[in-house]
């Protein structure tokens, strides 16, 4: 029996290139069960002319499908589906219940859908004024560095990184890059067995919080501070206390007694942008040390400062091991990444370890290499003076904007980075401000999600110029401008 060309259509703007469009199809065809074996193929001149395409794309997309042992040659009879093709296992009818008979609500108790997160569109892209942070802009990204560092992440000299289980170990080539050039950047030593790879600083965070706070224990953050932190620390169960940040970020001096483990983003406060001065630094460790409480540092965004030279780390202060370090690779190159790493004493990783191998084991092993080759071979220093150059030229130019159009800034600008903390007039609600916005294309971040929520700011926003264009930027705060005017009350 012969499967008519008529089955077959290519989708407008679908992904991948013609000849994997068509052997989508048949793959598809065939695992559905729609195709069946010993069933012929249309020609491949049939089908190039009702698809629209040359024949060569037809013919090498039916040669890779009979590399994969979907499809068999028969001499000049053409192309049939094998016999031994990969096909869905065969179920019996399933059963759907007819009502919904658990409660939901109270088998989960909704603890973590319910905290509070900023929403993009998935769409974003699409937006002309997108001021949202963390996300990549395809244009200041080396696609050629990184495409020849993960093929030859593929090669069968990186056959044992790409395919072994590491169990609760990591790529020693990525290790040993982390240790011998980006920690000594930031003024920290560490031998291997101090460090472990995480999957981004989010992964990290929690790591820390899982294996340092209980119950029984308790934890300090900043106000405001990253919002999925919070989370984190109320998955613990911890007692939770937040300490109002001012220009300069945490002070020392107000934090409360009782402390187990304080979180900070000593060199460049998220979300206000404030570096904490080294007399501040050194007052904490001194407290730290006192007190006798352990210090979580996300070094978040350290790599983005362009306009003054960047703080040593907290950790590389630290002389009696309290500070445990958290670094990451998803913004510098691409969030979708999700590759970070821990550095602490070693008691404290060996513990953070045998968390990960029993949660997830290890990063993916094809993921590090890749890494570890972009960063060796000098391209990932080359990615961050690219978007150092450019994000500095954003800034400039919203700042200008900003200035121009009267608008606030609620944080001190730190040391560069890609967002302004914003603050629009008292009585104006930025969510109310982000929804209207976006009906006009403008994507902006309110501030809420960041607050504690016993006293969340409604007023505050944030504004990235990560992913929006130069000559976008100045459109778009005017746009803000006219939006927070007519907000105002």
């Amino acid at each position: 029996m012969a499967i008519q060309a008529e089955t077959f259509f290519l989708v407008p703007g679908a992904p991948g290139t013609l000849q994997q469009q068509i052997q989508q199809i048949v793959a598809e065809g065939i695992l559905t069960g729609r195709f069946r074996p010993g069933e012929r193929l249309p020609s491949s001149r049939k089908l190039a002319q009702h698809l629209g395409v040359s024949r060569i794309t037809v013919t090498l997309a039916y040669t890779e499908l009979v590399a994969g042992d979907y499809l068999g040659a028969r001499g000049r009879s053409g192309y049939f589906v094998s016999d031994s093709a990969p096909r869905q296992p065969e179920f019996p009818p399933v059963h759907v219940p007819r009502r919904e008979a658990v409660d939901w609500a109270r088998a989960t108790g909704g603890r973590y859908s319910r905290q509070l997160y900023f929403s993009k569109p998935q769409d974003w892209r699409s937006y002309p004024y997108p001021f949202i942070y963390g996300q990549a802009d395809a244009t200041l990204f080396d696609h050629q560095n990184w495409r020849q560092c993960a093929l030859r992440a593929l090669g069968m000299r990186d056959f044992e990184a790409l395919t072994a289980d590491y169990y609760e170990r990591d790529d020693p080539m990525l290790i040993e890059y982390i240790s011998r050039v980006i920690l000594p950047r930031r003024g920290i030593t560490a031998r291997p067995s101090e460090i472990l790879l995480t999957l981004g600083a989010q992964n990290a965070l929690w790591l820390a919080a899982q294996v340092l706070l209980t119950a029984e224990r308790t934890a300090v953050t900043e106000n405001p501070c990253y919002p999925g932190l919070r989370t984190i620390l109320g998955q613990t169960a911890c007692r939770t206390l937040s300490v109002d940040v001012d220009d300069d970020g945490l002070p020392p001096a107000a934090l409360p007694e009782g402390a187990d483990v304080v979180f900070t983003t000593a060199s460049h406060h998220c979300p206000t942008n404030a570096t904490m001065p080294m007399a501040r630094r050194i007052d904490l460790l001194q407290r730290a040390s006192r007190e006798d409480f352990l210090i979580v540092e996300d070094d978040y965004e350290f790599e983005m400062s362009f306009l003054k030279a960047s703080s040593p780390a907290l950790k590389s202060l630290d002389e009696e091991g309290r500070v445990i370090y958290v670094g990451s690779f998803s913004k510098s190159l691409f969030p979708g990444l999700r590759l970070g790493y821990l550095v602490g004493a070693e008691p404290f990783i060996r513990e953070a370890r045998a968390l990960r191998a029993a949660i997830l084991r290890h990063p993916p092993g094809h993921i590090q290499r890749t890494v570890a080759y972009f960063l060796s071979l000098g391209h990932y220093d080359a990615q961050l003076n690219r978007m150092a150059q450019a994000y500095k030229r954003r800034r400039v130019a919203m700042d200008e904007a900003m200035r121009a159009e009267g608008l606030t800034q609620a944080g001190p600008g730190g040391f560069g980075g890609s967002s302004f903390w914003m603050a629009a007039p008292v009585g104006v609600d930025t969510e109310d401000l982000a929804r209207g916005l976006r009906q006009q294309g403008v994507l902006i971040e309110p501030g809420r999600v960041f607050f504690d929520p016993s006293s969340a700011l409604r007023n505050t926003y944030r504004l990235a110029y990560s992913s929006i264009t130069l000559g976008k930027i100045p459109e778009g705060i005017a746009h803000i401008a006219r939006a927070i005017a007519a907000a105002a009350p």
